[in-house]
């Protein structure tokens, strides 16, 4: 177990929780399963790594059930558990790189940030702009937007890699327009985990050449290698 030192609320129902502890074998990209409860709900719930610091590591999550529900109600001294680093997170690339992110799809890509060399950042806001100074340190140039797409505009063919999560459409958009392009496009899929570590094929996710699992195949995956027309569950 581990003690929650903070758990902000910071816009709507978005939430940053900081719990210590070394977590520096964790890489962009991957995520934990955070649990602070004995029985009801059963299933843990995975949440990507927003940030690493030296004795900490912060989680920016959207309360959308009943597990986020419970962890947005943990106050600084509470114990949580945490099971992880888990998945398949984003590449270490070099050369001229982008990381998009539309609402609370910009969780995982501050850390992302952090391991790269001055990337293009772009985030998108439905109504209001979050956490958008936390990036500014580590852009080559930050681009944010609040309402309409984040998309309109940007040309991807500028980026040898190029980093995406967001909502369903948004990374579908990116993916076509990624189409014909040298641009190498990685998606990260918030698929419904179950379990995190492959066992119970809750989170499957269909590639044109089979089947792959959210929790240990991803969450991050090559946009080309999406079946994008069949039944992503997101």
């Amino acid at each position: 177990m581990h003690k929650i030192l903070s758990n902000e609320h910071i816009s709507g129902g978005i939430y940053r929780m900081t719990v210590t502890g070394d977590f520096h074998e964790a890489g962009m990209g991957q995520f934990y399963m955070l649990r602070a409860w004995r029985h009801a709900p059963v299933l843990s719930r995975p949440i990507s790594v927003h940030n690493i610091e030296e004795d900490r590591i912060q989680f920016l999550y959207h309360t959308v059930g009943e597990g986020t529900r419970l962890l947005a109600k943990l106050q600084a001294g509470d114990a949580i558990g945490l099971e992880g680093p888990l998945g398949t997170g984003f590449p270490q690339v070099q050369g001229r790189i982008a990381l998009i992110g539309g609402g609370i799809g910009i969780a995982p890509l501050l850390y992302a940030s952090r391991q790269l060399e001055q990337p293009d950042i772009y985030l998108g806001f439905r109504e209001h702009a979050y956490l958008t100074e936390a990036f500014e340190p580590y852009a080559n140039e930050l681009t944010i937007q609040v309402g309409g797409s984040i998309l309109e505009g940007l040309d991807l063919s500028k980026y040898d890699s190029a980093f995406v999560c967001g909502p369903l459409g948004m990374m579908k958009e990116a993916a076509r327009m990624a189409e014909g392009l040298a641009t190498k496009l990685y998606v990260s899929l918030e698929k419904r985990i179950a379990c995190g570590i492959g066992a119970c094929y809750a989170c499957t996710v269909m590639n044109k050449n089979g089947s792959r699992k959210a929790c240990t195949d991803g969450p991050v995956f090559m946009a080309e290698e999406v079946d994008w027309h069949g039944d992503l569950g997101l």
